[in-house]
């Protein structure tokens, strides 16, 4: 026996030792049971010193499991012993890696222990890594995907698991997985403009719809979505050729001008803005060049326009009637496959351009101030690099986008891992793409019938620079992001956060993680934001953070029955996250790296006897402790 119990002080069991602790190994972090006849309750060993040893009670066996509490506390009669072989894996899981678990990583306290977790308890599940810069949260979740793809019996063919690599580190740890495995595709979507060997990510325009667009134009305003409606709405009609379009067209064409030649300016005005009108947005019917018949004679409106030496537009009342003849007094509705559906971030342009003139941007100043600045961001898309992103080739609608992004473009198979490498543009267009993305995966599960037939993991790198507590909010009534941790699992659509900094992230957002892998983190203000904000975490676990060596991590969450302390083997190989190598850059002038390959068999192995080495006195105590 351990020793007997002196105290009962709420969680924590004081523990009087009879045992000579001095001839032990170290007893930290193991578990004990006060054993009470058919009652076992589990305890962590959390302070220890020559003569008493305080442990925290996490739990109770029960028949063949365990469970995370307990309903009551060890009586002072228990028996208190170590934990067996067998108890330890209702806690932490069993050694082989069987169909439905895969390996995350070994237990820091149990030496070789492997830790294998229920795939369904872990990414059915939203999840977060968080932890400083160099502390190894890149390997971790490049290790735990190899190891779901190339360790466990039945790799997930059907998943779709999408990264958005915020420094295009990932391809180095994925682009071999088709090595094992022929079945498993990695695809690559990049923002380099420039790379030959990945596609470049394109967004279709007419896929966007008015939230899309509010958030690629930085709307900060709500009544700027107006604009955006009936920008949308005109776009499909003004690019348009069909009879039933062209009448549309003529109708709404017409009243912009009308409202022109009856706003009471003075006619050089009026004739200038009326033309320019004409020049970009004209049919067959009406444009400058459109007859117009009087007794004796026939001129054209671009004629009628004409201004007298006194100021006037003598055949003002003659172009109104005119106009007026392409007006309807009731909208008809259009057949929605006479719409043009295919057009370009050009046409879009030209079409809110037409919606602030009809919203009355020529007439109003106040209607100048807030509309105007959405052609003038437009704009500056359409005339900048960032255009090439939004210029699709061919028409398709979300479902076969969605499925294209999904499909190996050279065997049409399908592929399971894909990554967006964002590195290449600036962290407001990045954060665009990645919430349009998502957004889309969203409505697209959500719109199939079949709830949950398809899942969809989108985890983000550096995530506080695109999952933050912004003004979506206020300006579209959600973010998507905290929509998808809210409202995702039942729909099969789950989000993976990577971050050094969770204190800059949105607080919804990480309040609905249930499962936690938590690497070294030192700074105050995250380490304050992990105590308050992420569910059931002990102010024992956030004080093992600042001391947990790189590669090394405390998990916890609804696939974990405790928090465990583990480390995470290196991927082979490893995302491109190391630092730069200052003895190649400083010392050798060519600029080349002659140190020893960091992803070869020899380097791994040193690294991973590294890891061990911090450990090598955790034996299994279960055999070892000289009762």
């Amino acid at each position: 026996m351990l020793g007997r119990i002196l105290k009962i002080n709420d969680n924590s069991i004081v523990i009087e030792l009879a045992i000579d602790i001095s001839k032990q190994p170290n007893l930290m972090n193991l578990h004990i049971v006060f054993e009470d006849g058919n009652k076992r309750v589990v305890g962590e060993i959390v302070n220890i010193d020559q003569r008493q040893v305080v442990a925290n009670i996490v739990g109770e066996l029960i028949q063949d499991g365990f469970v995370p509490g307990s309903s009551f506390k060890p009586s002072f009669r228990s028996k208190i012993r170590l934990i067996t072989s067998e108890e330890l894996e209702f806690m932490l899981g069993k050694q082989q890696t069987v169909a439905g678990v895969t390996l995350f990583g070994t237990s820091n306290v149990y030496e070789n222990y492997k830790i294998n977790v229920g795939i369904n308890d872990f990414f059915s599940n939203h999840f977060a890594v968080l932890g400083n810069s160099g502390s190894g949260k890149s390997c971790a979740v490049a290790s735990i995907i190899q190891n779901l793809f190339s360790r466990t019996p039945n790799p997930p063919l059907r998943s779709n698991i999408i990264f958005f690599d915020a420094f295009g580190e990932y391809t180095n740890a994925f682009s071999k997985l088709g090595d094992i495995n022929k079945d498993i595709i990695y695809k690559v979507y990049t923002t380099n403009v420039n790379d030959g060997k990945s596609e470049v990510i394109r967004i279709p325009v007419w896929l966007l719809d008015v939230d899309d667009l509010a958030l690629l134009l930085d709307v900060d305003n709500p009544t700027q979505l107006p604009i955006i409606e009936k920008t949308l709405k005109l776009v499909p009609i003004l690019t348009g050729n069909n009879a039933e379009v062209v009448k549309r067209k003529n109708d709404i064409i017409a009243r912009a001008l009308l409202d022109i030649l009856l706003s009471g300016s003075d006619s050089t005005k009026i004739r200038d803005q009326v033309t320019a009108i004409l020049t970009k947005f004209s049919t067959n019917e009406l444009n400058l060049e459109s007859k117009i018949s009087q007794p004796g004679y026939i001129r054209t409106l671009k004629q009628c326009l004409y201004i007298d030496k006194t100021g006037k537009m003598q055949e003002m009342e003659l172009v109104v009637e005119f106009i007026r003849t392409f007006v309807f007094d009731e909208e008809e509705e259009i057949n929605p496959n006479a719409l043009n559906k295919f057009y370009t971030l050009n046409d879009l342009e030209d079409a809110m351009d037409f919606a602030l003139i009809s919203e009355g941007i020529l007439k109003s100043e106040k209607v100048f101030d807030y509309a105007n600045v959405l052609s003038v961001r437009l704009h500056s898309l359409v005339n900048s690099e960032y255009k090439t992103y939004f210029d699709y080739p061919q028409y398709v609608t979300k479902d076969q986008y969605i499925k294209t992004l999904t499909t190996d473009k050279m065997s049409g198979k399908k592929s399971q891992l894909i990554n967006f490498n964002i590195s290449y543009v600036d962290d407001r267009i990045a954060k665009v793409m990645t919430k349009i993305i998502s957004r889309m995966l969203f409505t697209k599960a959500v719109a199939n019938p079949n709830r949950g037939s398809e899942a969809y993991h989108i985890i983000v790198e550096e995530a506080h620079r695109y999952i933050q507590n912004d003004i979506d909010r206020s300006i579209l009534g959600y973010n998507i992001f905290e929509r998808i941790t809210k409202e995702g699992r039942k729909y099969g659509v789950f989000l993976g956060i990577i971050t050094q900094r969770p204190s800059e992230l949105s607080d919804t957002t990480i309040s609905q993680c249930s499962n936690f892998i938590i690497l070294r983190t030192l700074h105050p203000r995250d380490l304050d934001y992990i105590k308050n904000m992420v569910p059931n975490v002990s102010i024992e676990v956030v004080n093992q953070l600042k001391n947990l060596k790189p590669g090394n991590c405390i998990a916890f969450g609804s696939a974990f029955k405790i928090p465990i302390s583990m480390y995470v083997d290196l991927p082979i190989p490893r995302p491109l996250s190391n630092n730069v190598n200052l003895e190649s850059v400083w010392y050798n002038a060519t600029g080349v790296n002659n140190n020893v390959d960091p992803n070869s068999p020899a380097s791994i192995l040193v690294q991973n006897n590294e890891q061990k080495m911090a450990t090598s006195d955790l034996v299994n105590i279960t055999d070892n402790v000289n009762m």
